[in-house]
């Protein structure tokens, strides 16, 4: 089973489904468009909100980050007049240092993940998009073009977005061990995350798409009632001039999707809505503890196995 994910909603889901299926049988695709350098360290913080949550080592409160974190380092980098718009605990800290450590010894970052989680004890396959930088873009209305986490996080994801430019421009590679993820798969979920910023970075690879026609592919909406849980999702389509709501997540992903999962919370959708063949389930997807991710999970995998059988 393949599930494509960005960090916080997607590491979530990514959880439940790693705890209820057989070890090692899961492979998780994760967005890299995030992917920075700060301080001259490579981040990856979708890969690694992912790594902690399946490693039990995430920090719940904040959604990402380590648990038990120290913030030494960054209180003397703010002493000395450093930026401190990205904040990095002093745990996290080794995480990027040894991850830098290895990419410039000529380590590919799918093999020092592969690593890093071989040494925190995750079974699931832990995938990149690709191993060549692939970088997302921000066009605001203001008229800049904005690196990810700079809107994001520098920004706090207030300015009005004109576009969303993917992968800076090139063309990167599919990751080879994620194509043949897809190609063994019977199932592919979309996790909750970010369509325009977690999900279409993946997507928009070439080759993902053709892989994935032949397969059963659920997503499952992070809107729910008109909001994002966390996260600028619902204002990137308000201002992309989509009212936001789980039908513009279907609409969003609708000539790849089987089943499209929404919250249970929210009113049924008109049947003259749903596109001819797409089955539409209502679930709680609201995640707030490992029971909410495992239940989830569970619930997805039943209805799949309930409509095609085991196998």
């Amino acid at each position: 089973m393949v599930v494509l994910a960005g960090g916080v909603g997607g590491a979530k889901l990514v959880f439940g489904l790693d705890r209820v299926l057989a070890p090692g049988n899961l492979s998780a695709i994760i967005n890299t468009g995030d992917d920075f350098t700060h301080f001259g360290l490579k981040i990856c913080p979708d890969i690694d909100s992912v790594c902690y949550s399946l490693a039990g080592l995430a920090n719940i409160t904040y959604g990402w980050g380590l648990e038990a974190e120290t913030w030494n380092v960054a209180d003397a980098l703010e002493a000395l007049g450093a930026p401190t718009w990205f904040q990095l605990g002093d745990r996290d800290l080794a995480t990027h240092l040894e991850r830098t450590r290895l990419l410039d010894q000529g380590r590919q970052l799918s093999q020092v993940v592969a690593d890093f989680c071989a040494r925190w004890g995750i079974m699931s396959h832990l995938l990149p998009m690709s191993d060549e930088d692939a970088p997302t873009l921000i066009e605001t209305k203001a008229g800049a073009v904005l690196p990810f986490q700079d809107y994001f996080v520098r920004e706090n994801a207030e300015p009005e977005v004109k576009r969303i430019l993917l992968h800076g421009g090139a063309e990167p590679t599919l990751l080879p061990e994620a194509l043949l993820a897809i190609q063994q798969a019977d199932l592919v979920v979309i996790a909750p995350s970010n369509p325009w910023v977690s999900i279409d970075p993946i997507l928009g690879i070439n080759g993902i798409r053709e892989a994935l026609k032949e397969k059963f592919i659920v997503a499952v909406s992070p809107i729910i009632q008109g909001k994002a849980i966390k996260g600028p999702a619902a204002k990137m389509f308000a201002e992309l001039g989509i009212e936001p709501s789980s039908l513009a997540v279907l609409n969003h992903y609708e000539d790849l999707l089987d089943l499209f999962v929404y919250d249970a919370s929210e009113k049924p959708m008109f049947t003259s809505d749903i596109p001819k063949g797409l089955e539409t389930i209502q679930l709680q997807t609201i995640m707030t503890d490992e029971a909410d991710k495992i239940g989830l999970a569970s619930a997805i995998l039943e209805y799949y196995l309930s409509q095609n059988g085991a196998k």
